[in-house]
């Protein structure tokens, strides 16, 4: 298989004879994709792909000998993108491993979209509560209270969330100050 593998123009980095080998160089080597077997000494190759998952994400391919429906089930499960089946063709491992690395940069475009979106509505949140603050305390409308969080994240050289924040702070500050006095 290793030889398969370089003849697909690929840098083989390390090769494992068992599970828990299989994690570890994973760890350690940081490869780009990973070819496991399920029958592997002391930890099976589904549970070492899912300790390597653990770890960090990549594209793993379940290569191995068993199509028991439940396996690939498992393997599934595990977040294996792949699962061939012996005797391998070097066609068929080139598929298998141009498939995973596809969909994988897929999910990775994907989870960037969702980190993304996440911290868009984060700061939208932080932004609409120091709008609130301003409005309440200055007496100005919703879009001069943008405003002005816009001119002093541009003054002071800062992202409109650190202002906003900012802001949120200070309101905290004063009110905490306001209920002392009482």
């Amino acid at each position: 298989m290793e030889r398969q593998i370089r003849a697909l123009g690929h840098l083989v980095v390390g090769t494992a004879q068992t599970g828990r080998r299989a994690v570890e160089m994973a760890r350690t080597l940081t490869p780009d994709l990973i070819l496991l077997d399920i029958a592997m000494p002391g930890l099976d190759g589904i549970s070492a792909a899912q300790h390597i998952l653990a770890i960090r994400a990549l594209p793993i391919v379940m290569v191995t000998g068993h199509a028991d429906p439940d396996l690939v089930e498992r393997a599934a499960a595990a977040g294996v993108f792949s699962y061939l089946l012996k005797p391998v063709t070097q066609r068929d491992l080139d598929a298998a491993i141009q498939m995973a690395l596809a969909r994988f940069a897929e999910l990775q475009a994907l989870r960037q979209q969702v980190q993304d979106l996440t911290e868009a509505l984060e700061i939208r949140k932080v932004v609409e509560q120091a709008k609130g603050i301003l409005m309440k305390r200055l007496q100005v409308s919703e879009a001069d209270a943008f405003r002005r969080l816009q001119r002093r994240a541009a003054a002071q050289r800062r992202t409109i969330r650190e202002v906003a924040e900012a802001v949120r702070e200070a309101d905290r500050f004063y009110r905490e100050l306001e209920t002392d006095d009482h």
